[in-house]
């Protein structure tokens, strides 16, 4: 018997087979490219990654590996907010608009004059921002009106996947709270924010929790996908808590430490700060897929910066790596100095995440020599955003929320090296799980919950998830870094001025 489980994301899907134990008996992952129609604009081709999609779950779930392992039951994970129109029919009416995505910008002034945001954040757990579905679905209303008045239902793409596959119209709690529209005490649609954004509460799809039986696979869908028909389809949720839920983070006094292209530390608390201190410090409150339990982000481009690294200074060796298939990564940070780095660097590369969420500055790198090495300059990267991290974790405390260990996930979590550095930095302990791909796993661990399996998703995370090693933070080189924490913390004010003037040079 296997648990299938989804996790759709921005540039790729992936899709896992799992035992009721958690070992994976199969993956597949397919990669895909948003679309720019003009500058401003990110949106995805629903058609073609649907088409995606299903290629990925014929590889990892079709017969034989059903035939083997019969599919008890299948969920999905999926990014947050951006949407997808369809018909009662399950036709595709169009793209879907991606958070970072410009349509819609032109709303937020009139709406923030009329709805105070410490209102809008005791309702939703947010504040009012580009990057929700609220806006993307006025914009649709106004310039896609045929789209609009023809799609029976806006879904996520965890619903919308699973609607494709058979289910009934339904989101869970966790991504119904990305769209700026959801009621996070009553669990429900806000009839208020939906006056309030002149928005059709018929266009929503339902609201069910995480892990609930949702509908099951058509014979239709199965056929074409060579899969036993009739396998339950168990509600999922947004991608960073299932994340959580395949590391095991379930509990208050634990984060997830994802380290993706994102740096993503996600928190786990059981009753809601208060909204003035969380809105001080930009960061959101949100359903985690399990019962009870609530989760905020703190977030970077982290691994956007050591991406730019490997491609800046060693692009000769990564073809090299490629075409021998080597880890390239994993020979940049043997290069890495022992001690803290020599160089101080400020992350602001791109748009920053909270809690000041910068967008008129850039990268500095402070103090290079003749004698700074790449490696060196990795270490810096690695240590300037974890300490852009640690700014805002070291404020959490005081809304009750404290975290005594940390579970790494993601690609950046292979690399003993920048786990390590980041347990010193922080002065916590890091785990790290057996298996990496946590959204998946978490999706599984749903879809069993979901069809009895295991009778909660505690019960499913204690059979599924098992830890690989645990790392501890260095007390000598925790106080070395804590000194040079406060060197990085001086760097942005005194650069902040002539990096807003060199940024409007460029323009």
């Amino acid at each position: 018997m296997s648990l299938l489980g989804i996790d759709v994301g921005t540039s790729g899907c992936k899709c896992g087979l799992f035992s009721e134990s958690g070992s994976m008996l199969n993956l597949a992952y397919e990669e895909y490219d948003y679309q720019r129609p003009q500058p401003g604009l990110a949106e995805l081709d629903t058609q073609q990654v649907w088409q995606q999609i299903k290629r990925t779950i014929c590889k990892a779930a079709g017969v034989p590996a059903a035939d083997k392992n019969p599919i008890k039951a299948v969920c999905v994970s999926s990014l947050g907010e951006a949407i997808v129109p369809v018909t009662a029919e399950r036709e595709i009416l169009g793209p879907s608009l991606l958070n970072f995505d410009g349509r819609g910008d032109e709303y937020l002034a009139s709406l923030r004059s009329t709805m105070p945001k410490e209102h809008l954040y005791g309702i939703n757990g947010n504040t009012l921002g580009s990057p929700y579905s609220l806006t993307k679905l006025k914009w649709i209303k106004q310039h896609w009106p045929e789209v609009y008045e023809r799609a029976n239902k806006f879904l996520h793409w965890s619903g919308f996947v699973s609607f494709m596959l058979g289910a009934d119209a339904f989101v869970d709690y966790s991504l119904a709270n990305r769209t700026l529209l959801f009621d996070l005490t009553r669990e429900a649609w806000s009839d208020e924010l939906l006056k309030w954004a002149d928005l059709d509460r018929e266009k929503l799809p339902s609201t069910v929790p995480s892990g609930k039986i949702i509908g099951s696979v058509t014979r239709s869908i199965a056929a074409e996908l060579d899969i036993p028909a009739g396998i339950p389809i168990v509600s999922g949720g947004h991608d960073q808590c299932c994340n959580s839920v395949g590391c095991g983070v379930i509990e208050a006094g634990r984060a997830m430490y994802g380290m993706g292209t994102y740096i993503c530390v996600v928190p786990v608390f059981v009753s809601r700060p208060e909204p003035a201190a969380m809105i001080e410090r930009g960061l959101n409150t949100e359903h985690h897929v399990v019962p009870g339990r609530y989760v905020s982000f703190i977030y970077n481009q982290g691994g956007s910066l050591v991406k730019w690294f490997r491609d800046t200074f060693a692009q000769a060796e990564r073809q090299k790596a490629i075409e021998s298939e080597r880890d390239i990564y994993g020979e940049l940070f043997a290069e890495i100095p022992e001690d803290p780095a020599k160089v101080v660097i400020l992350p602001h590369f791109t748009i920053t995440g909270p809690p000041h969420f910068i967008q008129d500055s850039s990268g500095v790198i402070a103090g290079l020599k003749l004698e700074t090495s790449r490696g060196e300059i990795l270490k810096g990267i690695v240590e300037a955003t974890t300490f852009y991290i640690r700014e805002c974790l070291e404020r959490l405390p005081e809304m009750g929320i404290e975290i005594q260990e940390y579970c790494a996930v993601g690609g950046g979590s292979k690399s003993d090296a920048w786990v390590q550095i980041c347990a010193d930095i922080l002065g916590r302990s890091f785990v790290r799980p057996q298996v990496n791909e946590a959204g998946i796993l978490g999706a599984a661990i749903l879809a069993a919950t979901g069809c009895g399996i295991y009778n909660s998703i505690a019960a499913g995370v204690e059979a599924m998830v098992s830890l690989k090693r645990s790392f501890e933070p260095d007390p000598a080189k925790h106080r070395l870094y804590n000194q040079r924490f406060e060197k990085y913390r001086g760097l942005a004010p005194l650069m902040a001025e002539y990096l807003r003037d060199l940024g409007v040079d460029r323009l």
